[in-house]
């Protein structure tokens, strides 16, 4: 089909953003639920990295089937097809709490989440201009870290032990599956979409890969194991719900910005910045006095690690064409969770400090900052366009 012919069929936002805000709530609250609701379940505490890698897992193995499943059934029975699989791990891991059950479960789950993810990015990068996909991708983020910081506030009134939580989990994912089932226009036409062959793929910015396998090598262990990290330090459920809430918000204000400046400023040196920020955020979580310092540099934390893939990600799809938005937005999820899968276990045995999470973290977003700001340079004295990554 012709490009033209594909943006004159209205691609509607209201869907996608619609289920990803209540999939979203519930998925903020479901991933510090699960670390925290271990003890109450008679597992053991030590599940909770191995919990967090195999989630990721199943998000690696899922970017590479869900293509495949858009094409068959569209977009919109796709979603609901994935998050009704999504509630269906919960079910499973409610009736069997053992620990193999919930591995298997949680590895399952992360299939489904690939599923929405690939989605819903893919639905909303179907526009027709840097600066649309741009400002598409900074609705699904806020979105998509407005909701999760919501579900994270919601530990402290719903609470951690017994059924209720998990049930209101359950309760948030059916109210998201109504807004594609009943919504039944504005999805992206049933394109053939093509995939992405081994030299196109090497033509993908690096930078872009790098992005997107750094995001999951910082928000995989923030989400698997900040709450623990959290909770051990302050010995606070709530105070744990609030930090987490905390970072999330930094994560979702700060899109707006990135909308704004990743059609103005290289990507790379963006990248580059926010990584620099992000280390600074570190220094005031280990140096922190009081709660509102550490409040603050959580804050940053959060803005600069839920940066990045979204600048990563529009970096890449610059110049693919619609028809193969969906296997490029695959591959960058696929960096993604290659990051999410090892990230966890790296943090969790980087070292035997109380602080090695954090130590991990000021070390990636370290060493990325200057391969990010290294790139950049390499690009602007090479006489490329700085604008444009």
């Amino acid at each position: 089909m012709d490009k033209s012919a594909f943006f004159t069929v209205k691609n509607s936002t209201f869907t996608p953003v619609a289920g990803l805000a209540f999939f979203a709530i519930a998925s903020g609250f479901l991933m510090s639920l699960i670390p925290l609701s271990l003890t109450s379940f008679n597992m053991d505490n030590s599940l909770t990295a191995w919990l967090a890698s195999i989630f990721y897992l199943g998000i690696l193995v899922g970017t590479l089937g869900v293509q495949s499943i858009i094409t068959k059934s569209g977009h919109r029975l796709a979603l609901v097809l994935f998050l009704s699989l999504l509630i269906a791990t919960i079910l499973l891991m409610l009736m069997h709490p053992v620990a193999w059950v919930w591995l298997a479960a949680r590895f399952i789950a992360g299939i489904a989440v690939a599923g929405v993810f690939v989605v819903v990015e893919s639905w909303l990068l179907m526009a027709d201009s840097a600066k649309q996909r741009a400002k598409r991708l900074g609705l699904y983020m806020m979105s998509l870290y407005g909701g999760s910081a919501l579900g994270q506030l919601a530990i402290g009134p719903i609470g951690i032990s017994g059924l209720t939580p998990f049930f209101c989990v359950i309760g948030l994912l059916l109210i998201a599956i109504l807004p594609p089932l009943l919504v039944k226009k504005g999805q992206p036409l049933q394109l053939q979409h093509q995939k992405i062959g081994l030299k196109e793929a090497r033509k993908i910015s690096t930078p872009a890969i790098i992005g997107c396998l750094v995001s999951g090598m910082l928000l995989g262990p923030i989400y698997g194991l900040m709450p623990s990290y959290i909770n051990t330090q302050l010995a606070s459920t709530e105070k744990t719900a609030f930090l987490m809430a905390v970072i999330i918000i930094g994560g979702m204000l700060i899109q707006p910005l990135v909308s704004f400046l990743s059609v103005r400023v290289s990507k790379s040196l963006l990248m580059a910045l926010f990584c620099l920020l992000g280390t600074i955020g570190i220094v005031g979580v280990l140096d922190g006095k009081s709660l509102l310092i550490i409040s603050m540099s959580y804050f940053i934390l959060g803005a600069s690690c839920f940066a990045l893939y979204p600048i990563a990600i529009t970096l890449a799809c610059e110049t693919i064409g619609v028809e193969k938005i969906v296997a490029a937005t695959e591959l960058m999820l696929l960096s993604y969770s290659i990051g999410s899968v090892f990230g966890p276990v790296i943090a969790e045995h980087s070292n035997r400090s109380a602080h090695s999470l954090i130590l991990y973290l000021g070390f990636v977003l370290t060493t990325t900052s200057i391969y990010m700001l290294l790139k950049s340079l390499h690009k602007t004295h090479s006489g490329q366009t700085p604008a444009i990554g």
